[in-house]
């Protein structure tokens, strides 16, 4: 009697918040099972027909802990399947917090990565078509692991505790996507970046690079650390396609070195720019607003182009976004709010804008984001107010 492996129906679910990426973990997982011969849906947000049907097993990711009630409401909804399937949890979430979704789903979750796909290629089809993200069109890939930095504000030494110095990049990209973007969470830490930066040269993705008749960019996405950019690797950095190039300013006590290396990446050639702001912190609103501020003047100064984008620090274990830090209050930090509303969440280039939505000095910019909601929306209107 000749054996037969019988094919697996397998659901991959991704809770329905919002969210710019596609979710690489199950993309990966969808790879796994497909090379084992399964067949595999993908679903974003809650669905009874397709929950009831018969699945061998379900798997269900997670991001951010201040999603936590949207996903503890999608894995109770897929737990209550009528054919019993099994559930398997992971992702970051259920990483930081795998006892908390235990006794709340009743699930033990996979803590931390799962080697047996992590260097599986994803499976881009799996979202193409169906579902948009902001990166359709973008290949995703990791060419380190972890970082050696323990930061307070950070999960990545809980998610990824040991630095990988390279990972190979060809198996991880689609050559029929446009981008490329990394999210190596400190790749100036590896010991072998000239070997990362000549491989992604030779998988097509060097300055000038082109896509038919469109430019290709590169992104590392999470950023770089300033601290670790010398002139060597921005003369690397300055061989890629890369746009933008994105620097982290998380603290004020980073301004001298942070102001050196944006000098360095204009002597390079580099003018597009994206920077991380994390507030919120141990940050108080004035040192916020200067570092925006810096990044006006130097936009100014060196005629390049730098888009800010405050990121508002969450504690690693909080369940919502309701956390004020020490030198912040709720009400500040919802002027913020109201500001970056009416930007998409980013700061741009122009001074004239910026003075106009953040304030002119500290000063002005705190006494804005304590004002009601409503006057900080409609100011244009209510200037004889203020």
């Amino acid at each position: 009697m000749s054996k037969f492996k019988l094919q697996k129906r397998v659901l991959l679910i991704e809770p329905g918040y919002k969210v710019k990426y596609p979710p690489l973990g199950l993309m990966k997982i969808s790879t796994y099972h497909k090379l084992r011969g399964d067949e595999v849906f993908f679903f974003k947000g809650k669905n009874a027909a397709i929950r009831d049907q018969k699945w061998d097993v379900i798997y269900i990711t997670t991001l951010f802990t201040f999603q936590w009630k949207t996903t503890v409401d999608t894995i109770d909804f897929y737990r209550r399947n009528k054919s019993n399937s099994v559930v398997k949890v992971g992702g970051i979430l259920a990483s930081l917090l795998p006892e908390d979704l235990e006794r709340e789903t009743g699930i033990r979750p996979h803590i931390g990565l799962w080697d047996k796909i992590d260097r599986l290629t994803p499976d881009y089809s799996l979202v193409s078509g169906t579902y948009s993200y902001y990166t359709n069109n973008a290949s995703f890939a990791y060419m380190t692991k972890g970082c050696p930095n323990r930061c307070s504000f950070c999960a990545v030494h809980k998610l990824e505790p040991n630095f990988i110095d390279y990972i190979p990049l060809k198996n991880q990209i689609d050559q029929n996507k446009k981008d490329l973007i990394l999210l190596d969470n400190n790749v100036l830490a590896s010991k072998e970046f000239s070997v990362i930066v000549d491989e992604i040269i030779d998988n097509g993705y060097q300055k000038g690079a082109m896509f038919g008749k469109a430019h290709r960019y590169v992104d590392f996405n999470q950023g770089i650390d300033a601290r670790l950019l010398d002139e060597e690797k921005m003369a690397l950095l300055s061989k890629l396609a890369i746009k933008p190039l994105r620097i982290a300013f998380d603290s004020i006590k980073l301004q001298k070195t942070y102001i050196e290396k944006i000098h360095l990446a204009k002597q390079y050639g580099i003018k597009h720019i994206s920077n991380y702001i994390l507030f919120n912190h141990t940050d108080t609103p004035e040192d916020f607003y200067e570092r925006l501020r810096i990044n006006i003047e130097l936009n100014e100064e060196l005629g390049i182009n730098i888009f800010s984008f405050p990121m508002k620090y969450m504690p690693l274990n909080s369940k919502d976004r309701k956390y004020a830090g020490p030198n912040w209050t709720h009400t500040q930090l919802r002027g913020i709010q109201c500001i970056l509303h009416a930007t998409h969440g980013v700061v741009g280039p122009r001074k004239p804008f910026f003075k106009k939505a953040f304030g002119r000095d500290a000063g002005e910019f705190k006494y804005i984001i304590e004002q009601p909601e409503e006057l900080i929306f409609h100011r244009e209107r209510m200037e004889s107010y203020f």
